[in-house]
């Protein structure tokens, strides 16, 4: 597992290499999870390693980092939320081990100057919160699960 820190445009970005086999990567960016196709396949002898737990977003200056929660065991039927466009998470109104409805919103991201909704697409209960007030997120970036 290798970290290296970024800072493009002034944002600063922490970007974990978690593993990489052939021409896929799995990376962590400030805390988001991702999976990348590479242009070369890496040499053989440096595959990485998975880490043993996720690795959390890097708090804000201005926030403390919250202890770290059990996950509810999912229904079997769990999906992921993702972030439609890239933007600033400015809400997350679920909290993990809350029973979501199909449609019901569970963030709120500020992109292009205008507040976007996020819905849950189906029912079931937030098995994890993978963004916090403030996180820059791409679009496709995963913002919760829910199982």
């Amino acid at each position: 597992m290798k970290t290296y820190k970024f800072k493009i445009d002034g944002k600063d970005y922490t970007v974990t290499i978690n593993n990489i086999e052939g021409k896929n990567a799995d990376l962590t960016v400030n805390g988001v999870g991702y999976s990348v196709e590479l242009d070369n396949e890496a040499p053989a002898a440096a595959p990485v390693a998975a880490p043993a737990q996720p690795v959390a977003p890097a708090p804000q200056p201005s926030e403390s980092a919250a202890p770290a929660k059990a996950a509810p065991a999912p229904s079997g039927k769990g999906f992921t939320v993702c972030s439609p466009l890239p933007g600033v998470i400015i809400s997350v109104d679920v909290k993990e081990g809350q029973p979501v409805k199909k449609g019901q919103k569970v963030a709120v991201l500020e992109a292009m100057k205008m507040e976007n909704e996020i819905q849950a697409d189906d029912d079931g209960v937030v098995s994890a919160v993978l963004v916090q007030k403030g996180d820059s997120v791409l679009e496709g970036a995963e913002i919760l699960r829910i199982g």
